[in-house]
């Protein structure tokens, strides 16, 4: 099993193709809870790679926070596995191995179209439907330039995301939209995460998008769970062979905190 315990050289790598999600403004009397969704997104969108030591005093010098929310923080992420603890040795952020990562998209792809075809099955509402068509409207005309430009990567992956999480929300399953989440806990098999070089590909997956809206709509649950799999299966082949592209994955260490800016 090849873990992928600190991949600085495959973020580096994926550094022009990853965006990360935009994150709350800290504040003094941010929660608990609230730290923790800030740091859960840098995490997810590789701004502390894998091995990275999540030290309480660094981050609370860098959010401007007290330590007793993140040290709350930090435990909860644990829970959720993002973070691993080590006695004496305090936090670090969760390696995976490749075999994780191709799992969880393998769970995500399957929830995901379960919840397609609840859609269809079920029906939406119109105002639900304009939803997600205006969200095919917005990728539509971020491509229409015919190239990837590096400033559509912000506005495209928030379509995405609130296409996907539209159909998990109106799914009228209560437990997919949290098991999904689990499997975003992955960071590599996330929604966060874009192989944002080839133009060909983040057309035909926006494609995926118009097909499984058409089959949503028309009440199609078959054609749209197919579509929806495929539709994750395909993202994941994408990540994954760009991983295997990767030869050196360099080993983890105690190195400082030291947060990586993706522009």
């Amino acid at each position: 099993m090849r873990i992928i315990r600190l991949e600085s050289n495959i973020l580096r790598d994926m550094e022009p193709i990853i965006y990360p999600l935009c994150v709350m403004e800290l504040r003094s009397t941010t929660t608990a809870s609230e730290i923790a969704g800030h740091l859960r997104e840098r995490i997810l969108a590789g701004e502390f790679a894998p091995g990275t030591r999540m030290h309480q005093v660094q981050l609370s010098e860098m959010l401007g926070i007290s330590r007793t929310p993140i040290r709350e923080a930090l435990a909860h992420l644990a829970n959720q596995g993002l973070l691993i603890y080590e006695p004496n040795r305090g936090y670090a952020v969760r390696a995976f191995s490749v075999e994780e990562i191709r799992a969880a998209f393998e769970v995500r792809a399957r929830l995901e179209a379960l919840a397609c075809g609840l859609c269809a099955r079920n029906g939406l509402t119109k105002p639900v439907l304009a939803r997600l068509k205006a969200c095919l409207a917005e990728g539509d005309a971020l491509l229409s330039k015919g190239f990837l430009d590096p400033d559509d990567l912000a506005p495209y992956r928030a379509m995405n995301v609130e296409f996907h999480e539209t159909i998990l929300q109106k799914s009228g399953n209560p437990f997919l939209g949290d098991f999904v989440r689990q499997c975003h806990n992955v960071p590599l098999a996330s929604d966060r995460v874009f192989v944002w070089k080839d133009y060909g590909i983040i057309t035909r997956s926006h494609d995926d998008h118009h097909r499984i809206l058409h089959a949503i709509e028309t009440r199609d649950s078959e054609r749209a769970e197919a579509l929806m799999r495929e539709h994750v299966v395909y993202a994941s082949l994408v990540l994954l062979r760009m991983l295997d592209e990767v030869k050196a994955a360099p080993k983890a260490d105690d190195s400082p905190l030291r947060p990586r800016r993706i522009a």
